[in-house]
């Protein structure tokens, strides 16, 4: 059985170029034994006088990482006199993470391995080359890549993935004794700056002293997304 390797596609037609080894499809020598994936999120700490700990505000996501470690090997060709460079396989790895003459940037790609298993469409964002293995002659013939890749999206398929499900309808919320606009902005909205939003949905209300047991409005998210800050 025919193992499937690891297979780097380069997405940007104008980035394709055969004088400096970047083929619309490049196979690596040898498949990496792992590889890894990193996400994390973007996180706000918001102080409010008299908590023990500040309240957690979720900002953003952040770009998800794959970092692989991949091997390029040339000895069993020869290491004598006249033996083949290893760079001849790495260098077109190596101009991945380069500004490219007709895109102005390094190309977008697409890392698949498998039918079912790897499929990542991203950038180069850093390229380790590490040679361990030299001919008599000084020449290179085994090197270790280490590659982290940004994954790459647009803004339609973000929004494509994600499948947000936002509340679209006007709420009520019953004020309690000490509750203030911030306060319940973080509580309905997530976010205590959007208070003027509140106030503007609810113009009678004292903005500094909500009057315990009064309903106010909570405007939709559509609304609150394009309020005042």
């Amino acid at each position: 059985m025919q193992v499937a390797p690891l297979v780097i596609e380069i997405l940007d037609t104008d980035a394709i170029d055969a004088g400096r080894g970047l083929q619309q499809r490049m196979e690596v020598q040898y498949n990496p034994t792992q590889y890894s994936l990193s996400k994390s999120a973007q996180i706000a700490e918001i102080a409010i006088p008299g908590l023990d700990a500040p309240l957690q505000q979720f900002i953003r996501g952040q770009t998800e990482k794959l970092t692989v470690e991949l091997l390029f090997d040339t000895a069993a060709q020869g290491m004598g006199t006249g033996a083949r460079d290893v760079r001849t396989l790495t260098g077109p790895m190596y101009e991945l993470v380069k500004i490219q003459p007709k895109t102005h940037a390094p190309p977008r790609l697409r890392l698949t391995w498998g039918h079912s298993g790897l499929s990542f469409k991203a950038i180069v964002e850093t390229i380790d080359q590490k040679f361990v293995l030299f001919s008599s002659e000084g020449i290179p013939l085994r090197a270790t890549l280490t590659m982290t890749f940004r994954g790459y999206a647009t803004l339609e398929e973000q929004l494509a993935d994600l499948k947000l499900e936002s509340a679209d309808q006007t709420k009520q919320h019953v004020v309690t004794r000490g509750e203030t606009l911030s306060q319940i902005a973080w509580e309905e909205l997530g976010d205590p700056a959007q208070w003027r939003a509140l106030a503007d949905a609810n113009p009678d209300v004292d903005l500094l002293e909500p009057t315990p047991g009064i309903s106010i409005t909570i405007p939709p998210i559509a609304v609150f997304g394009s309020g005042s800050s």
